[in-house]
């Protein structure tokens, strides 16, 4: 069960910052590159006030693979709430907020609970509520404020957008008629990390206008330490809306704290 938890590590590697993506249109053709203040970027984000999903998660470390049914519940920009269980049994539980993680490790009775400063050392990268959001929907974050993104449009109208953030190099490929995005990538050549972010299986999620939202997530992480090690998420069902939904986590008696 140690593989969810890493799983959860790799979501906040995805960078970015909290604004939200203003669609508009862009004017040059397939194939040119514009770098400006404020970009023409044709993207479509979710607006719902919550969500609940549920499917199953593959993670496969050093050939050694690990499945587990999932659960996941939201209250836009404020509260991810992760339940991932086998065989009926939870093993593992995470609340995430704008400003701490919490996770129970029901297997090993433990629990970490912090901020994420801690997540930032850990993965020698800025990491934030907003970026792991970002991640679990499929939705557009821009460049922060400063920085120049380039934008590439190539054939069939597809906008690869991209940009440097704390020492790492972010890339978005926007779908040309959605607006939303298919592929993420970050990459770090110094330290020779690389993570990427396939999104498939568009399916028109009803409560939100019938936005296309991916029901299958593919994250591939390469680092020197552990090599390639490959996460797939795959939902069996997706519901947003303004019905309230219940967050709750508790550490038992006798669980251990992690440091």
């Amino acid at each position: 069960m140690n593989r969810i938890s890493l799983l959860l590590a790799l979501g906040l590697l995805a960078g970015g910052c909290a604004r939200k993506a203003v669609p508009t249109v862009s004017t040059k053709g397939p194939g040119t590159s514009v770098s400006a203040a404020e970009p023409s970027v044709r993207a479509t984000n979710t607006s719902f006030v919550f969500l609940n999903a549920k499917g199953k998660a593959q993670i496969n470390m050093k050939g050694e693979k690990q499945g587990a049914n999932i659960a996941i519940r939201m209250r836009r920009d404020s509260i991810i709430w992760v339940s991932a269980s086998l065989v009926g049994i939870e093993g593992v539980r995470a609340v995430l907020t704008r400003d701490s993680v919490h996770v129970l490790n029901r297997l090993e009775k433990t629990y970490f609970s912090g901020g994420y400063d801690y997540l930032s050392k850990l993965l020698n990268v800025p990491v934030s509520f907003a970026q792991m959001q970002a991640l679990l929907l499929g939705d557009y974050q821009p460049a922060p404020t400063g920085t120049t993104p380039t934008i590439t449009v190539e054939e069939a109208g597809r906008q690869r957008v991209s940009y440097p953030l704390a020492g790492v190099l972010i890339e978005r490929l926007l779908q040309p008629e959605t607006g939303r995005v298919q592929q993420l990538k970050v990459k770090d050549d110094a330290t020779q990390r690389n993570l990427t972010v396939d999104y498939t299986d568009f399916k028109p999620l009803e409560d939100q206008g019938n936005l296309p939202f991916a029901h299958a997530t593919f994250i591939q992480a390469q680092q020197p330490s552990a090599g390639v090690v490959t996460a797939a998420i795959n939902y069996s069902k997706v519901n947003a809306g303004r019905e309230r939904l219940a967050f709750p986590f508790a550490v038992p008696k006798g669980y251990k704290r992690q440091k």
